[in-house]
């Protein structure tokens, strides 16, 4: 079964998935402070986010904030790349109704918050961050998608949490 999911929904979930990714992005800029392919990514999310055009550069650069995060020595600055692979793959959700689709939904936040516990700050901070500042449309497209699989890790409890506060209606 598939998701309908528009352009402008996507774009304004890019936005918002680069905007959290964007709270840990100084921690991989301490460092490594002249590697800008986290940076790269985040932007290039954001330019689709701001109207532009779905391109190759986009996955061009999540690819290399992957392997950003997979280079740099320091857990903290990895999951802060990681935060800023999920937000440029935000641009390509799939609107497959799959319960993995939603890792991709809470991915950048979530991976933000983590990359906040690693450095001994608090996570829950971003997590907060993250729903307050959450399109009512995000919300939106992830109750159309069933109940996430996050497993039992740290990531899981940080991802259950944000899917949990994402999925619970606002008040009147």
């Amino acid at each position: 079964m598939e998701i309908a999911l528009s352009l402008d929904e996507l774009r304004q979930f890019s936005l918002w998935s680069a905007d959290c990714a964007e709270r840990a992005l100084p921690l991989y800029e301490a460092v490594a402070p002249d590697d800008r392919r986290p940076r790269e990514a985040i932007e290039v999310v954001r330019e689709f986010g701001a109207g532009g055009n779905r391109t190759k550069a986009i996955r061009t650069a999540a690819w290399a904030a992957l392997k950003a995060a997979g280079e740099v020595d320091d857990p903290a600055a990895e999951a802060a790349a990681r935060a800023a692979v999920a937000a440029a793959g935000s641009a390509y959700l799939h609107p497959l109704a799959a319960a993995t689709q939603v890792k991709h939904i809470v991915g950048a936040a979530q991976y933000a918050a983590y990359a906040h516990e690693l450095a001994g700050r608090d996570p829950e901070a971003i997590v907060d961050w993250a729903i307050e500042r959450v399109p009512p449309m995000v919300r939106d497209v992830l109750r159309r998608y069933p109940n996430g699989s996050p497993g039992r890790s740290r990531l899981g409890e940080l991802h259950r949490r944000l899917e949990t506060e994402l999925r619970r209606s606002l008040p009147s």
